[in-house]
Formats: C-alpha cells, structure tokens, sequence
C-alpha cells in the first residue's frame, strides 16, 4: 500500500465536536429542492405544480446533457415552484407522503446509465473545474477520501458503521467506469474501509488538508491537461452503493451538528432538501449572534435557517458572530486564549509547551470575526507553509486574479478546487477571499476551454 505523509498543513482546533450519537428531528412538511447546488447545472424542469412523483422520479435536467437529471428523494406532491429574477428556479417543493414510495430500477442496464436515470450521477463531481461530473468525459481514474481532517469534521467510521457492504457495491459499479483508489487515513482505527477490494488502497498521513480528496490526487495520479479525474465522497458512495443493491434511490444521510454554539452537538438522519431550522430548532444558543454555516468553518457555505441544507451536507458548523465582542488594541495583546498559526507567537508556544504537557491538546472557542481588513497582497510565503500540493499558490492565485489562462495551465489549475486553499484563505496576511477567486477562475476556465 503506497504511503503519503504530509508535513505542510495545519490542525485546527475547536470546541463542538459531535458526540457519536444519534439525535431525532422532526420530519419536514415540504422539502425544497434548491437547484444551484447542484455547481455547473443549468436546470430544465421535467415536472410542475401538482404533479405525484415517487423518490427516484425525476425533477429536473441539465439543459447541456438532457440525460443529467435530478431525482426526487421523496414521495409525494409537487406543491411550489419558487422562481426568482428571469425565472430562475430557486427551488422546487415537495409535500411528502408519510409513506416514502420508491421508484424501482432495473439493474441489469450498465452503470452509467443507472446513474443518470437514478439521478446519483449528480453525486460524482470532476477535476478539473471541481463541478458535477460532465457525462461526456472519460476519468482516468476516481478517487475516495475516507476521512476527513477539517475542523469537527464529521467521523466516517460511526457515519458508515455497517454499510460496508453498501461501500464495496459501490466500489464495484465505478469500477467499471474507471480505476477506483481509495485513500485511508494512516494508522486509522477503523478497519471496514482497509478490507475493501477492486480498488486501489492508500494511506495518508499528516495534518489538514491531508484528508482533502485533491491533496490526494496530487500526491497519486497528478492530472495533466486534457485528462479527467472523477471524486466521490465515502458518504455518496454508500447511497450509490446501496441503490445498486436495492434497485431504489435512497438518498438519506448523517450530518453532524458541530460547534460550541450548539447545546448537544451530535449526528442526525436528513434528506436533501431538509431545511436547516430541523435540526438547529432548540439546538443553538438565542442569547447572541450565530452563523449558521453549512460544511466545515474554513470551505462550508453560510445559510440561514430557512434555507435548505445541500444534498452533499455531512456536517453543520455554528459559530458566534462576535459582534459583540470590542477588544481595545488586540493586535497587541499575547491572545493566550485565542489560536494562532504563527509559531513565533508565545501564545502559541505555551500551548504546544506547558498546556499540551499538563492538559492535552487545548482546544478553542472560535467566532466568525476576521480581524483585519482587505490589503495588497504581501508576498511572504505562508500559502507555502499550509498547501501540501506540488503547486506555487500564491503565483497560481495572482494568475487567476489577472485571468491569464496559458498562467493558470502551467502552474496547476487542473488539479485544484477551492476547498484545497482554504487554509490558505485563514492565514492569509492580505485577508483575501481566495476560495471565492478560485471559484470564479474555475468557472471562466471552464467557459474558455470546454
């Protein structure tokens, strides 16, 4: 088994990680299904207000690839087609039954037609442009991450605990589209995922963003221009698996509530299109400010209650805003209560030190302030220091900034999303929003090149 240990990264720590329970939510009325989250699909509905659809019924389709489509995950009545500026579709609703009715599938058809007609295709996601997987495109690969390293990141061992078999079904339908690897985290208690077969295995070691599936890739099977490289989370993977198992698309899942600003942070059973008041409802402290954020606080998305929680959610972070926080001259203070990435700070060296010595890891209270302001970009080297990928950050970020496409092929951009520089964002001295830029560069290269 090929080994990668990974020096250059960075461990956040924080309070609210998720107890290894289960808690229970009240079933939703309506789901709403919110087509921008499916990135890179322009939507064509394929159904209208007061239609019956079963879970696996289709929704709606890509207007680029027509057999692209989005399948229901519950049964029941079409009872909102919410539309905004031009008639965009912000989101469909449907008013499920209190029996889910399935569609049932013919599996005897091959595989990539079973994921597109069970809409599932929609879980696999692409490099390069980090994007649903375009069905036109042949991957040399497809890769797994088994773990997770982002701050509270949600524990994959308990997610999956007996669906092994669902993992190795699934493994076994992509399998036919392409080579499968599926990396492990060194020295991992959990041994379910060490014993799948047809794939490649590998393990990785280090700090985050070791568990990142394009940190990954790099270290394995770079890609190179005109090649494609298709990824699915290990939660996705078990839904695949299972509706090759049963024939049936059923899309639940476990998301962790994480955060100190959570009363029992823990784990609970949703489906896409759950609002995220579910599971937050009595669960978050009213007593001041919180950000809601769907995903990990350094990649995840802000939301509000009302809004829906994305079909790939498996973890929801809530911080503080600390708005009401005022500190006279912070930057001047040791901050001994607070984290920081520079080892040259003494605060920091006390934690490595004496605390680590007589109480452990010290884990922090984080908020949502960012304590500073934009600025020109300082060229200082720290992206260096967090980005364990054989790529030059910060020249590739000024060459995304300045759109110069022949630059950004040179130095990487193939290979990376932005959930691969947002260590990069958090350290970074000019407090640019480099996640976003490299979302946006992402978005254009695909325009130009495709």
């Amino acid at each position: 088994m090929q080994q990668i240990k990974l020096k250059k990264g960075l461990d956040i720590p924080m309070c609210g990680a998720a107890a290894l329970t289960i808690g229970s939510i009240n079933r939703p009325t309506v789901y709403k299904i919110v087509p921008d989250h499916y990135a890179g699909l322009t939507p064509k509905l394929m159904v209208k207000e007061g239609d019956q659809v079963k879970a696996g019924s289709p929704l709606f389709h890509d207007k680029q690839f027509a057999e692209l489509i989005v399948t229901s995950p519950v049964s029941g009545k079409v009872v909102e087609i919410n539309r905004g500026e031009r008639r965009k579709v912000m989101f469909i609703g449907i008013k499920a039954d209190i029996k889910t009715d399935y569609v049932q599938f013919d599996l005897k058809q091959n595989v990539k037609d079973l994921l597109l007609q069970s809409g599932l295709w929609a879980y696999i996601k692409q490099r390069p442009y980090d994007c649903i997987a375009m069905p036109s495109k042949q991957p040399k690969a497809i890769f797994v991450s088994t773990f997770d390293t982002a701050p509270l990141a949600p524990d994959y061992g308990f997610v999956l605990a007996g669906k092994g078999n669902f993992i190795q079904a699934g493994i076994n339908a992509l399998s036919e589209l392409a080579p499968v690897y599926v990396g492990l985290q060194h020295n991992n208690k959990t041994t379910d995922f060490a014993a799948l077969k047809n794939c490649t295995l590998y393990s990785v070691e280090g700090p985050h963003p070791a568990g990142n599936v394009g940190v990954q890739i790099n270290h394995v099977a770079p890609i190179a221009k005109g090649e494609t490289v298709f990824t699915v989370n290990i939660q996705d993977l078990a839904i695949i698996g299972q509706f090759f198992t049963t024939g049936q698309v059923k899309q639940e899942r476990l998301v962790a509530l994480t955060g100190d600003m959570a009363f029992e942070p823990q784990y609970f059973r949703i489906l896409p299109g759950t609002p995220a008041s579910a599971i937050t409802h009595c669960n978050v402290r009213k007593d001041m400010a919180t950000r809601i954020i769907c995903g990990n606080v350094l990649s995840g998305t802000q939301i509000t209650e009302d809004e829906s929680l994305c079909y790939r959610c498996n973890q929801v972070s809530i911080l503080a805003e600390g708005t009401e926080k005022h500190e006279f001259m912070g930057w001047l203070l040791p901050r001994f209560n607070d984290f920081n990435a520079k080892t040259t700070d003494p605060a920091k060296f006390l934690d490595n030190g004496l605390w680590y010595w007589l109480f452990g890891p010290k884990q922090y209270n984080w908020d949502a302030r960012v304590k500073g302001g934009r600025r020109a970009i300082i060229v200082s080297g720290e992206y260096e220091k967090v980005f364990p990928m054989d790529i030059y950050p910060e020249q590739l970020i000024k060459a995304m900034i300045a759109g110069n496409i022949d630059k950004m092929e040179q130095l990487g951009a193939y290979e990376v999303a932005p959930e691969d520089f947002a260590l990069c964002e958090y350290i970074c001295t000019s407090k640019l929003p480099v996640q976003a830029i490299v979302k946006e560069a992402l978005t254009n290269l695909k325009k130009e090149i495709e």
